[in-house]
């Protein structure tokens, strides 16, 4: 009987070794081993919540620590921290909840996640441990604030970043901001005033997600598209607040331009792109028709990104919230459009924005003037214009616009076509110039149908309407045509690629006939008002060519629309209606929360009103002890809601310099500390800094030496890097906010010269989630996972989907709709049951509201951190989601026993391990294909790692104890060099196999063992034989084998001789190592 891997013992132990032996922790600038190339690899780090970890939370770490581990056996100085984002809403609602002060929830929390991580032999240097909750943290937090607060943004300034590229805009000094002299002469309080207007912190009143139930702000991202709060589900309304902002949107270029050189998943480049959302386009000015319809000296200006469409603007439309809106409205709308304004106050902007929701809007009774051809266009209200973009107004243009298509189509107004494709532009071509027998009676469609074919692609390239159609009335005088043409002959002259010209004309006629146009002179009539997409009923929204595009005011008709944004926009730009400007959908970031458990704000206030930064010496500003923490729940959105902090009567007032001041009674985001934690790792313990400048520019700087050292390092950036973190990890959820805050903060830093890389993160992974079957019962309710039965196949009611043909025939019966609701539920079959009633099962999240959660103490105790690391490691590739089977894991449990049982002989179980001897095949020789095997499996594993390929990278391992158990033999060194493959992935069993082995030291301190490329290749390889190009057989031949042997080889083949029969062989292609084509 061979003993078991004893991992309840095992492992405690190595990780005791570990941590009394500092073998983790990372050297920083002028420390033995910092001389090697660093590389500093980071997972998001967690907030605490109270219910710990499950299975799926470590996918990223043990990812990351194979990553750190492989990485110090190349020989870098490897940063691999850990601590807590503990501030916040989270970890505030965890504490209400329980009735527990955050500051003992979060501790609880903080030893359960500690204890969870190092249970899984995770290699993190617990020595930089860090919690942004901690005063000695967030006091740092406070004076990053302050640098954001006492800095502004220059746009004028240029520079050259660090590769080479001329940037213009850059922070600087608020101190440096230039006073215009008018400013100066009114004294101290204007000139604050006027920096107050720059700061990069500034307060402003803005439009809000006020949530009553929760008692704070939310973020846009925070809210539901039903305008109820995320967490909890409540009420959230719309309304104005005084508020911090930082002006992010200053960023916006730079945030976009640095995504470029960064090697991130393009899916995450994406959605910071679509975030920021740049568009270029014009501001138009459209002045207020007066009582008399001529032009007033009042102006509404919008922005558009398509000005080629100007002259199909058929209304404009006003944001709810903007000043105009109350000034404008006639005394018949006023009402109307007051009712309508107040109930979009109460939406959230994801719910106005929805492009599902039905469109709505309220006329104000004003109108306005066209600047390009003078028509008079109603001006409306709607909510999903929002007033933070843009100018809080837009021109429509329902032809060329699906979102104003469907408002004008609800509100019946006009829609007038000003950009055709090609397609359409013929078929008004030839409506303007189709002769009178073209015209007459059925005919048209035909004529058109041979028109419009002849522009096609397969039949002209040639954009030349008049030619076309001159070849098409030419085509019809010919004499009569010669016999049409084979089968063959037709081929020979179509080509494979070639349309039959019938086919073309077949498909255009049908296309036509489904416009529904009862005769010629109707189309004609359709383009003559330019409704063709009114017909149609739906907008076209991409390129073409202009038409109904001229005016008094100048004429386009003709031009690409590209030729056609740039005229129209120069001479708007000269006519002073008008000019060219850049947009962005990025608004600056609301920084407020009306919570307890935050950051305070280093900021008092005079008796005026007026901010005044507390000093450096004064930092931190820590929460007042509070026992009533709750924030006041108020039920009436209208209410000016009072912060926690307001509560702490002896807190919010101080004094300086005999002054009585208060402080700010807000708190800063759960974002504030997250967005530099991965700088205070470099250098946690510096009391005097944020961060050292040596540990910054050591662990941050751009050094391409570390860069191309790395194997990790093979995307983008490679050869240009922009400096940062070499390897984050984390999940896709937070593509948008947190990295595009980090990035923002960190280019503020690097503007003001307090860090040296101007990015972050230089390379980013995103691990897949690990999901789980949740079961529910016919009400819906979930049902613990780990009480599920199988039982025979049942039907059951499905607890959310209707059959709605049923839902109809049992309203129609006069049932209520809660009782057509109950009843009209489809039936699905199951075979999962919960103490003996049926229940539905699908795939899901793990979560604990959907009681599905495993916890990996559970695991870690039934098979081992090592299986646990291992069984995530091989579900599948990384970056994909996949379903957890606890069933599954016995697997690579047996896998690791197998391990065990190729190094530790069999004996008498009840010894001590200690006293198991090694496998007395275990020697000095080596097997020859044990080696050749052990090197393709350390090159494979090599490459796996590198490109986060470990399922791949595991199953290569497999193969090789596979085979080696089945050796007659095994080299002492061979075995070594597996278990220095196999250490980043199970670190405790290769630890102790390595002991048991008499290495010295610890296999995570040895060097990752080299491969000979030599070894690699095959003796021999199998080629495919062809005759004339069909595969006959195959046969084996020498890796180096000429043609000359490939040919002889591929003769001997018993079915190539008997196709070759007597004839003889006229030429022989050789591919090398794949295949012999014998041509005969």
């Amino acid at each position: 009987m061979s003993e078991s891997y004893d991992f309840r013992t095992i492992e405690p132990r190595w990780q005791q070794c570990w941590a009394d032996a500092h073998t983790f922790r990372a050297a920083q600038p002028g420390e033995p081993r910092a001389e090697r190339p660093k590389f500093y690899v980071l997972d998001f780090f967690p907030y605490p919540s109270g219910a710990g970890l499950h299975v799926g939370h470590p996918l990223g770490y043990i990812a990351s620590d194979i990553i750190a581990r492989f990485m110090r056996m190349r020989g870098f100085n490897v940063l691999h921290p850990m601590g807590w984002d503990a501030f916040g809403l989270p970890a505030e609602q965890y504490a209400i909840e329980t009735g527990i002060h955050p500051a003992i929830t979060t501790r609880r929390n903080i030893a359960t996640y500690t204890r969870q991580l190092q249970m899984l032999g995770l290699s993190y240097d617990w020595s930089r441990e860090l919690a942004t909750c901690d005063p000695s943290y967030y006091r740092w937090t406070q004076w990053v604030f302050l640098q954001i607060f006492n800095a502004w943004y220059d746009p004028q300034h240029v520079w050259t970043d660090p590769l080479g590229r001329t940037v213009r805009g850059r922070a600087r000094p608020i101190a440096e901001l230039p006073v215009p002299p008018e400013i100066a002469a009114r004294g101290p309080a204007a000139i604050e005033e006027f920096r107050a207007d720059h700061r990069l912190a500034y307060l402003a009143e803005v439009p809000v997600n006020w949530c009553p139930a929760l008692g704070t702000v939310l973020a846009n991202e925070e809210v539901t598209a039903d305008g109820r709060s995320e967490r909890g589900n409540h009420p959230v309304f719309r309304r104005p607040m005084k508020q911090w902002m930082l002006r992010i949107t200053d960023y916006a270029d730079r945030l976009l331009s640095d995504l470029e050189p960064l090697d991130w998943p393009e899916p995450i480049k994406l959605m910071q792109r679509n975030w920021i959302g740049r568009s270029e386009g014009a501001y138009v000015d459209f002045r207020l028709a007066a009582p008399d319809g001529s032009p007033s000296e009042h102006l509404i200006r919008v922005f558009t990104t398509r000005p080629d469409t100007l002259f199909g603007a058929t209304y404009l439309v006003l944001a709810p919230e903007h000043h105009l809106v109350p000034i404008i409205t006639t005394p018949a709308q006023r009402d109307a459009v007051h009712a309508y304004v107040e109930v979009a106050r109460q939406k959230s902007d994801i719910d106005r924005t929805s492009d599902s929701r039905t469109k709505t809007g309220v006329f104000t009774g004003a109108h306005a003037v066209n600047p390009v051809n003078g028509a008079q266009i109603g001006i409306w209200v709607a909510d999903y214009v929002l007033a933070g973009y843009g100018t809080g107004s837009i021109m429509s243009v329902p032809a060329h616009d699906t979102r104003d298509f469907e408002f004008a189509a609800a509100f019946n107004l006009p829609i007038r076509d000003v950009i055709y494709p090609r397609t359409v532009a013929a078929m008004k071509y030839f409506c303007d110039n189709a002769l009178p027998d073209e015209q007459a009676g059925g005919a048209w469609i035909g004529r058109l149908a041979d028109f419009l074919g002849a522009l096609h692609p397969e039949q002209s390239p040639d954009d030349d309407f008049a030619r076309a159609l001159q070849r098409v009335r030419t085509r019809r005088t010919d004499p009569p045509p010669a016999p049409p043409p084979t089968a063959d002959e037709l081929a020979q002259l179509a080509g494979p690629e070639r349309v039959p010209r019938g086919a073309i004309r077949a498909t255009w006629m049908d296309a036509i006939e489904a416009l529904g146009v009862a005769d010629f002179n109707e189309l004609r009539e359709i383009f003559r008002t330019a409704r063709y997409f009114a017909r149609r009923g739906a907008a076209h929204t991409g390129e073409g060519v202009c038409v109904n595009c001229t005016s008094d005011w100048g004429s386009f008709d003709g031009l690409p629309s590209a030729e056609a944004r740039r005229s129209i926009t120069a001479k708007l730009e000269a006519d002073d209606r008008g000019e060219h400007t850049v947009q962005y959908k990025l608004r600056d970031w609301l920084f407020s929360r009306q919570r307890y458990w935050g950051e305070p704000f280093p900021i008092l206030y005079d008796t005026d009103g007026a901010p005044i930064a507390e000093s450096a010496d004064a930092l931190p500003v820590t929460l007042p002890e509070m026992d009533d923490f709750k924030p006041a729940a108020i039920d009436d959105p209208t209410v000016e809601p009072a912060t926690p902090l307001s509560r702490a009567a002896h807190w919010t007032h101080v004094q300086r310099d005999g002054r009585t001041l208060r402080r700010e009674l807000n708190t800063m985001p759960q974002w504030a500390g997250s967005c530099w934690y991965y700088l205070r790792f470099c250098d946690p313990h510096n009391d005097r800094a944020f961060v050292g400048p040596a540990a910054e520019r050591y662990w941050l700087g751009s050094t391409r030496r570390d860069a191309l050292a790395s194997p990790i390092h093979a995307g983008a950036g490679r050869d240009r890097p922009l400096g940062g973190v070499d390897l984050y990890m984390g999940g896709a959820e937070h593509a948008v906010l947190h990295l595009l805050y980090a990035r923002f903060w960190h280019k503020m830093l690097f503007d003001l010269g307090l860090v040296s890389s101007p990015e972050p993160f230089q390379k980013l992974f995103n691990q897949g989630m690990i999901g789980a079957d949740s079961y529910r019962d016919e009400r819906g309710a979930y049902v613990p996972a780990d009480e599920i039965t199988d039982g025979p196949p049942v039907e059951m009611p499905h607890p959310d989907q209707l059959d709605p043909r049923r839902v109809d025939a049992l309203l129609r019966e006069g049932r209520s709709p809660a009782e057509a609701a109950a009843l009209a539920r489809v039936r699905v079959r199951t075979t999962c049951y919960h103490n003996g009633r049926p229940v539905l099962r699908t795939f899901d999240k793990m979560s604990k509201s959907k009681r599905n959660v495993v916890n990996p103490d559970d695991i870690v105790r039934e098979y081992g951190a090592d299986t646990l690391r291992l069984y995530e490691m091989s579900m599948g590739p990384l970056e994909a989601s996949k379903p957890w089977n606890t069933r599954d894991i016995i697997g690579v449990h047996r896998f690791l026993q197998r391990v065990w049982r190729l190094v530790i002989a069999t004996g008498d179980p009840d010894a001590p391990s200690e006293h198991w001897s090694l496998n007395p095949r275990i020697g000095d020789t080596l097997d020859e294909a044990v080696e050749r095997l052990l090197h393709r499996t350390i090159a494979k594993v090599e490459a796996d790692i590198a490109r986060f390929a470990f399922n791949t990278a595991i199953a290569q391992m497999i193969v090789f104890v596979n085979e080696a158990q089945h050796a007659a033999q095994l080299g002492r060194d061979q075995v070594a060099r597996f278990l220095q493959v196999l250490a980043p992935f199970a670190p405790h069993v290769a630890e102790e196999l390595w002991s048991r082995l008499g290495r010295t030291g610890l296999v995570s301190d040895a060097p990752w063992p080299s491969h000979d490329p030599a070894l690699l290749k095959d003796d021999t390889v199998e080629i495919a034989v062809q005759v004339n190009g069909k595969v006959r057989g195959r046969v084996s031949v020498p890796a180096d084998a000429d043609d000359a042997a490939m040919v002889t080889a591929a003769r001997t083949v018993e079915n190539v001789q008997r196709e070759l029969g007597d004839r003889p062989v006229r030429k022989a292609v050789c591919v090398k190592g794949r295949l012999v084509n014998l041509i005969v």
